[in-house]
């Protein structure tokens, strides 16, 4: 082991008239494990905001969607000429519009979509959401979401309205199913009929308003998308998961740069308590440094003690600030204990999920700071002449 690790690590226990530089010192880790496991905590709940994001939008909704402006006309021949693509693993008929329910007491506007229950159990997660009832749907059978069901006070056998938007008649259909996908918009708002419910309800007679697609890799949806775009041509367009909700990801991943870049502040105030620390050390040391240039210490051993010093409180502070992050992390997401609203989130729980990717970047950026907040106490404490710092000695 080198000598100078030995000093650096000599200089950081404190004897009693150093108590005070001591104390700096611990504040300084105390800072750097306090905003180290912030930040680990702030990322890895915004990544966990993201992951639960993309699941539930993804397990209700298709991961491509092929529409026509006037509708489609032969979804069965498109469906078979789809399926022969890269990529794709399932697709069904699809058909979507705004709609009313009501009961004797409210009236509420929904999104109503037909869909071929068959078909949606290869494109979309629904049937594994279904906590009541059955996914097969009769003419005049209906599954909604649980919020919805909690909020009209419906049951499995349970009759509720519907009033259609082309012609303002009235039809009652029979509650076959409840759903829950964790996602409250999705649970209160969404509606599904089967096709030729929907069909009569919005006067689309052998017409549907496009296809689902589920394909073998979610993230590679636009790639799809571009080879079903050259397949199929004129008339038909395509959206993926991504382009309808390419807003919202783009909100989080600003917000999860701009947590970072404040809490990282928190870092770069106790690395500033690093260098006043190391200043006053430097002072405080001038004797010795002055005695070890004497005996033949060269200016870079007077700066890797000082650099070595300032390291090993980042270093621990981040080890602290890790171990902190990683063990609340790890109770959050196994206990769950801290809730959220879901008439303001989109999910009822606070999500954690660790990118070990982030992590690192994180450590390292601690690390790094604190190296930076050694670079001027160390450079000062190397130029120090010997002459001058045993003068009065």
């Amino acid at each position: 082991m080198r000598y100078e690790f030995l000093v650096a690590l000599r200089y950081l226990k404190a004897r009693r008239r150093e108590r005070f530089i001591s104390v700096i010192s611990f504040i300084s880790i105390l800072g750097i494990t306090v905003g180290v496991a912030a930040l680990i905590i702030v990322i890895a709940v915004m990544s966990g905001f993201d992951r639960d994001l993309k699941a539930k939008i993804i397990g209700t909704n298709a991961h491509i969607l092929v529409q026509c402006e006037d509708g489609v006309g032969n979804p069965g021949e498109l469906i078979e000429e789809i399926a022969r693509i890269e990529g794709v693993v399932g697709a069904s008929s699809f058909i979507h519009g705004q709609a009313m329910v009501r009961d004797d007491k409210m009236v509420m506007g929904v999104l109503l979509r037909g869909i071929d229950p068959a078909g949606e159990r290869n494109v979309t997660e629904l049937a594994n959401y279904l906590k009541k009832g059955k996914f097969e749907l009769s003419e005049d059978e209906m599954l909604v979401g649980s919020e919805l069901a909690e909020k009209f006070n419906l049951k499995i056998g349970s009759t509720l309205s519907l009033i259609s938007p082309a012609t303002r008649k009235t039809d009652d259909f029979t509650i076959a199913g409840i759903f829950s996908s964790g996602m409250y918009e999705y649970d209160l708002n969404l509606v599904f009929v089967n096709l030729e419910s929907a069909q009569n309800i919005f006067r689309m007679d052998g017409v549907v308003s496009g296809i689902e697609v589920k394909i073998a890799d979610e993230m590679k949806a636009n790639e799809v998308k571009r080879r079903i775009v050259k397949r199929l041509g004129f008339p038909y367009y395509t959206l993926s998961w991504i382009d309808l909700n390419k807003s919202l990801f783009a909100a989080l991943r600003l917000e999860k740069v701009t947590m970072f870049v404040i809490l990282a502040l928190i870092v770069v105030v106790a690395a500033l308590n690093i260098a006043s620390s190391l200043i006053m050390i430097v002072m405080e040391k001038t004797k010795d440094i002055g005695i070890l240039k004497a005996i033949g210490a060269t200016r870079a051993s007077i700066l890797r003690i000082f650099t070595l010093e300032g390291l090993l409180i980042g270093i621990l502070g981040t080890g602290f600030g890790s171990l902190l992050g990683f063990g609340l992390c790890h109770l959050l997401d196994k206990y769950q204990f801290i809730k959220l609203p879901k008439d303001i989130y989109y999910i009822d729980r606070l999500p954690v999920l660790i990118r070990w990717g982030d992590s690192v970047i994180i450590i390292a950026a601690a690390i790094l700071i604190s190296l930076l907040a050694t670079i001027y106490p160390a450079f000062q404490a190397a130029r120090l002449n010997p002459v001058d710092a045993l003068r009065y000695e």
